[in-house]
C-alpha cells in the first residue's frame, strides 16, 4: 500500500516514517506538514496514475484540521488518525476511518492499525476464485474492524438513519455499521430476505410465526407494515 504521513510536528513525522518503513506491505511516498501539502502530493501522484492508498493523518494542524481535510477529499483513500486528542474519536468513526491512534503510539499498536488497513486493501483488490461462493458472507466496517457477516447467521436488520444494526444468531449484541437500508437490501436481491417495514429486513428462513402484523424470530417481535404484508405471506408460502 502506498501511504503518506501528515503532521505538523517534525518529530511525529520522523517517527511515522520510521514505523512505516519497517512494515513490508507499506510503501512510504512522502511526508506533509499540513493538509495543503497533502492535497498537492495526492494530486501529483494522481496525475502520474499512482494512487495513495493510506493516509496517516494528524487532526490538530494549522489552517485546515485533519477532519476538515478528510471531509474535503473527493477520492477515498483509507485513513488512520494519529492524534493527541480523544474527543474526535466518534467523528472519526462516522467518517469511516480505519483506526484512531492516540499519541504516543507504540509500534505494536501502530502495526495493529496497519494490519486492519491491509486486510481491507486485500479485500478490495483481490480477485475471488470462482469456486468460492461469494454469497456466503460479506464484510462490514464496525468498531474500526472488518467484521465478517454470514448470511446464514442473520436474524434481521434494523435501520437507524445512516446506520444499521445487524442481529445475528451467533451473538447477543447486534453489529452496528454505517450503511443505508437501501444498500444492505441490495445485497439480498437473490436471497431469502425481505424488507417488511421501512426500518426492518428479516431472514425469511428465521421466521417462527406471524400474528397481527408482528413477526416472531426467537425472542424478537418485529412489526410488519401493511404495504408489505401481502408480499410477505406470498413469499413464505401462506397463499
Amino acid at each position: 500500500m502506498r501511504c503518506i504521513a501528515v503532521d505538523d510536528e517534525p518529530l511525529a513525522l520522523d517517527l511515522l516514517e520510521d514505523n512505516i518503513r519497517q512494515i513490508p506491505y507499506l510503501e512510504f511516498v512522502g511526508r506533509c506538514r499540513n493538509a495543503f501539502e497533502a492535497m498537492e502530493l495526492i494530486q501529483t501522484e494522481k496525475i502520474e496514475n499512482r494512487a495513495i492508498d493510506l493516509i496517516f493523518l494528524d487532526i490538530q494542524m494549522p489552517g485546515i484540521t485533519g477532519v476538515q481535510f478528510l471531509k474535503s477529499m473527493v477520492s477515498n483513500p483509507m485513513v488512520i488518525f494519529i492524534t493527541a486528542y480523544e474527543q474526535y474519536a466518534l467523528e472519526g468513526f462516522e467518517l469511516n476511518i480505519i483506526d484512531y491512534l492516540l499519541k504516543p503510539v507504540s509500534f505494536e499498536r501502530f502495526l495493529k492499525a496497519t494490519n486492519k488497513a491491509n486486510e481491507l486493501y486485500q479485500l478490495k483488490t483481490s480477485t475471488i476464485p470462482a469456486k468460492i461462493n461469494v454469497e456466503e458472507h460479506f464484510f462490514v466496517n464496525a468498531e474500526y474492524s472488518l467484521v465478517k457477516i454470514r448470511y446464514a447467521d442473520i436474524l434481521y436488520i434494523e435501520g437507524l438513519k445512516d446506520y444499521i444494526k445487524i442481529y445475528l444468531s451467533t451473538q447477543s449484541r447486534p453489529v452496528i455499521t454505517r450503511m443505508t437500508m437501501k444498500s444492505i437490501e441490495e445485497k439480498f436481491a437473490t436471497m431469502p430476505f425481505m424488507r417488511i417495514h421501512k426500518s426492518y429486513i428479516v431472514s425469511l428462513n428465521k421466521i417462527e410465526s406471524i400474528r397481527n402484523l408482528k413477526i416472531t424470530i426467537g425472542t424478537h417481535l418485529i412489526p410488519v407494515s401493511e404495504q408489505f404484508s401481502e408480499e410477505l405471506i406470498r413469499r413464505i408460502g401462506g397463499k
